[in-house]
């Protein structure tokens, strides 16, 4: 892992005391990952932050799931909008200590989200028709990308669940550096680094087979595209409470 600070990774799980400005529901996670060179994926991480390593590898994450009762603090979740399939690619950075994602892409099927997380918090959102049917036993998502461009980025992947009992993660292992994390890192059109944090219980977790696993959704984020998955787990879900974005003031160490 990196050595350059002391990295607490327990600490962003902790519950922020400041004000909620939103509620989600995050149900049928499938987290999918390989490894990517460090030198493949510098060039593509904003200046400010550093990539987060597990045993001196990077790690890239294809991660999709359903979003339920999406809705802000003031207001309840509406029919038609506050429920929608989402899916991330995503990788593991670090900004003064911290450790977060950074998304190289957000593919959402709600027009009304995408619209919001690109003007608003200048995420890579995009609006995509998808789709996820489970079967005893096991899952499948699919999705192909509308708009913005490039329109052609779609993927197919299903995957056989283990029966393993769910269980959440141990702090040190490679399942908890993958899935247990509570912060991002955007780039506000400014130029500055924006932080945001969610909190919930930790995942239970149990692991997952990959059975076909077609995207090119990396690729047209510039990446290494998903062949050689290294590991794979499911989660049934949690309930999540948002926090509002904030600036960050950091050291610059540099590409």
């Amino acid at each position: 892992m990196n050595n350059t600070v002391k990295i607490d990774r327990g600490l962003p799980g902790q519950r922020p005391v400041e004000r909620v400005i939103g509620y989600q529901k995050w149900r049928d996670l499938l987290f999918v990952h390989w490894t990517v060179s460090s030198e493949t994926l510098r060039p593509l991480i904003p200046a400010g932050l550093e990539l987060d390593l597990f045993d001196g590898k990077a790690w890239l994450g294809l991660v999709p799931f359903a979003m339920r009762g999406v809705r802000p603090w003031w207001g309840p979740s509406v029919p038609f909008v506050s429920n929608f399939l989402e899916t991330n690619v995503r990788t593991y950075v670090l900004l003064n200590g911290e450790p977060g994602v950074w998304f190289f892409s957000l593919d959402a099927a709600n027009s009304l989200a995408v619209r919001i997380a690109r003007s608003r918090w200048a995420l890579p959102y995009f609006r995509a028709q998808m789709s996820l049917q489970q079967t005893s036993g096991g899952i499948r998502y699919s999705g192909q990308r509308l708009w913005p461009e490039p329109s052609d980025a779609s993927y197919t992947i299903s995957a056989e669940l283990s029966p393993d009992q769910p269980k959440p993660a141990e702090i040190g292992t490679l399942e908890h550096f993958l899935v247990e994390r509570y912060l991002l890192f955007a780039v506000h059109r400014s130029g500055e680094i924006y932080r945001g944090q969610v909190h919930h219980t930790p995942y239970e977790i149990q692991p997952a087979t990959v059975m076909q696993c077609e995207e090119n959704l990396s690729v047209a984020a510039g990446l290494p595209p998903c062949k050689e998955i290294a590991h794979a787990c499911f989660s049934s879900g949690v309930d999540v409470e948002i926090f509002p974005l904030r600036a960050q003031k950091y050291s610059s160490r540099g590409r």
